[in-house]
């Protein structure tokens, strides 16, 4: 089955809906600029109380290499995501995993993959006005195509009513969902968690 990420965790209640719902990994955004940013400390709290089996994910965008190691050890968490600009090298200096996220326009924003040795990539819909977390969706022919460079999560736009087909059309690795299982930005929605769950589990990929 595919893999399930909800992000932009901000609080327990919201962390343990998703792990219930049988989420595999919580992300926690530590973007200060983010309506979803969380304090590392806060995060530790929460990380603290899942399951085993819940991974963390931290979400970065273009910090520095000395802030993203010390959130590494004041938030516990267990997989990088670099949301920003990062170069290929930056992405090779952590013995963490690594997802690169790359925002899709066009054709060329693929070519980009290319250009980094990481674990996963994210695909997420590109706007200028925003890094992610917008809702809206990308022409999904180009995760298609980009499923030839690596591991795949598919983001942007995803929610209920649409995680269904995505995992069949595609059949990535993973998908990511944040505002699509929202009430307001940073407070989730259990039931809307528990329906994109289910939706998304129960495609054979």
């Amino acid at each position: 089955m595919v893999k399930v990420k909800i992000c932009g965790i901000t609080n327990l209640e919201d962390a343990q809906a998703a792990a219930e719902a049988g989420a595999d990994a919580l992300g926690f955004v530590f973007y200060p600029d983010s309506p979803r940013f969380i304090d590392p400390g806060n995060a530790r709290a929460i990380i603290a109380k899942l399951p085993v089996f819940i991974t963390s994910v931290g979400v970065f965008v273009d910090e520095s290499e000395d802030l993203i190691r010390r959130i590494i050890r004041e938030g516990g968490i267990q997989i990088l995501q670099f949301h920003g600009s990062e170069s290929p090298v930056l992405c090779t200096r952590f013995r963490e995993k690594v997802i690169k996220a790359i925002r899709i326009k066009d054709e060329e924003s693929i070519s980009e993959m290319q250009m980094y040795d990481v674990d996963t990539f994210l695909l997420d819909t590109y706007l200028d006005c925003a890094k992610g977390g917008t809702g809206k969706t990308f022409n999904w022919k180009y995760a298609e195509m980009a499923k030839g460079n690596g591991r795949i999560i598919l983001s942007g736009g995803l929610n209920p009513s649409n995680i269904g087909d995505a995992v069949r059309k595609l059949k990535p690795y993973g998908v990511d969902v944040s505002s699509g299982v929202e009430i307001s930005p940073g407070k989730k929605d259990h039931v809307k968690i528990r329906e994109f769950v289910r939706e998304a589990k129960k495609v054979k990929t």
